[in-house]
């Protein structure tokens, strides 16, 4: 399909700032084709979009979720860390059917859609299932299958075949596969070791919780001497490759390993908060150079995969946190949500901006929308105004997921109706 998107505000980026233009972008496929303003006036064979009114932004990216565990939103608030993890989660997900794991997270595709994410890092424990309902929501995402164990070759066979099998069914344009080992807690140094030969042997990303909890850290002193991130650091663990969940419990030292090794971190401010962990050195490790990236985590320890939520929060619990009502910049915000995760997943000038030659992966936003109206700062309202219902079209890989607020590849009631008799049956 051919467009030509016209009359909206498109966010871009200069390579220092974000800016506003009023430009038109030509998309053709799966492509953005060309992003100008008086240079190309022939329409002829594309659809065109008026897309007046509206704020046309990349579509953001979700560097941390378990899409799967949507259903559990607000089934396990209040609880500290371990007890919510060990005693109220991991029961659960170990009674999910297969089937389960599909309209949990097509529920998950649904709310992230709605609120304007394109492409998400998911980290899920039911092969074929998750990645399907992805495939059919036609979203972009990164997934792996969890891995826990001490070897390959042995207890931890079946997961990391599993996520290998992944790869062949699923990787395709829009969904590519990536390694997940769950933490230094739930895997050996051998596995560790294992899986990062493979990564290296077969350019795969890593993807790891790191350094979330207290208790994180003491088992890891307690076994090795020595805090989580070092311990990866001393396993030749970290790379470029690797995308760190959390880092909330970082030293100097870690920090310096972290940079050191081109690690890329997710930041989760509302999961961190909620489950009692603290709140991550981010304005030291952007100070260093880290690449940051912003994520929810799942919906059971966030309650929600709303990116314009994160975002405010973000904004604001490191101003408070810094006592610096300048402590990250709009610039920051947003990057972490664009351009620093397209870098983490191998996608530079493809994923995060809209650029000639980048994936046709767009959010339309509704200017008038009571949230960002007047338009004082639309910039500035991604971060701190915005709410996730001010989009109302959603493109990724140039077709239309939702379309003036409907979606187009996932019968909504279908999947709720499923997801209510799920609820019952875990919960009740």
């Amino acid at each position: 399909m051919k467009y030509c998107i016209s009359n909206g505000t498109v966010l871009l980026w200069n390579g220092i700032d974000y800016y506003l233009s009023k430009e038109d972008i030509f998309i053709n496929g799966s492509s953005i084709e060309y992003v100008g303003n008086g240079k190309r006036n022939d329409s002829n064979g594309y659809t065109v979009i008026d897309a007046s009114n509206h704020l046309v932004t990349p579509g953001l990216i979700n560097s941390h979720t378990h899409a799967y565990m949507s259903f559990m939103k607000n089934s396990a608030d209040n609880l500290p860390f371990d007890e919510w993890l060990f005693n109220r989660i991991i029961p659960v997900e170990n009674r999910m059917i297969k089937s389960d794991f599909y309209s949990a997270t097509m529920l998950g595709c649904i709310e992230m859609l709605r609120s304007g994410v394109t492409t998400f890092v998911d980290m899920h424990i039911c092969e074929d299932e998750c990645a399907k309902a992805v495939s059919d929501s036609k979203m972009r995402a990164f997934m792996g299958k969890c891995i826990r164990g001490t070897d390959i070759n042995g207890d931890a066979r079946t997961d990391f075949q599993k996520a290998l099998d992944d790869k062949l069914t699923y990787d395709s344009e829009l969904i590519n596969t990536i390694l997940s080992p769950h933490s230094v807690y739930a895997c050996s140094p051998r596995l560790l070791f294992q899986i990062s030969e493979y990564s290296d042997e077969y350019g795969m990303i890593k993807h790891i919780h790191l350094s979330e909890s207290d208790n994180e850290i003491k088992r890891c002193f307690a076994e090795y001497g020595k805090t989580p991130v070092k311990h990866l650091y001393d396993l030749g663990f970290l790379d470029s490759r690797t995308i760190a969940a959390h880092c909330v419990k970082v030293t100097d030292d870690d920090m310096n390993f972290l940079k050191e090794k081109d690690v890329n971190v997710v930041t989760n401010p509302s999961s961190n908060a909620k489950l009692g962990n603290g709140i991550a050195p981010v304005t030291d490790m952007s100070d260093r150079g880290i690449n940051i990236c912003l994520g929810t985590d799942s919906a059971a320890s966030n309650n929600t995969l709303n990116m314009f939520r994160e975002m405010n929060f973000f904004n604001l619990i490191h101003k408070a946190k810094n006592k610096s009502a300048i402590s990250l910049s709009t610039n920051d915000i947003l990057k972490s949500v664009t351009i620093n995760p397209a870098k983490a997943l191998g996608a530079e000038m493809k994923l995060g901006v809209i650029a000639e030659g980048a994936c046709a992966d767009l959010i339309f936003i509704d200017l008038n929308s009571p949230s960002l109206f007047p338009n004082n700062n639309i910039i500035s309202s991604l971060c701190c105004s915005a709410n996730g219902t001010e989009v109302d079209s959603v493109m990724v890989n140039g077709e239309f997921l939702m379309k003036d607020r409907k979606l187009t590849t996932i019968d909504e009631e279908k999947i709720y109706y499923k997801v209510k008799r799920m609820v019952e049956k875990y919960f009740n």
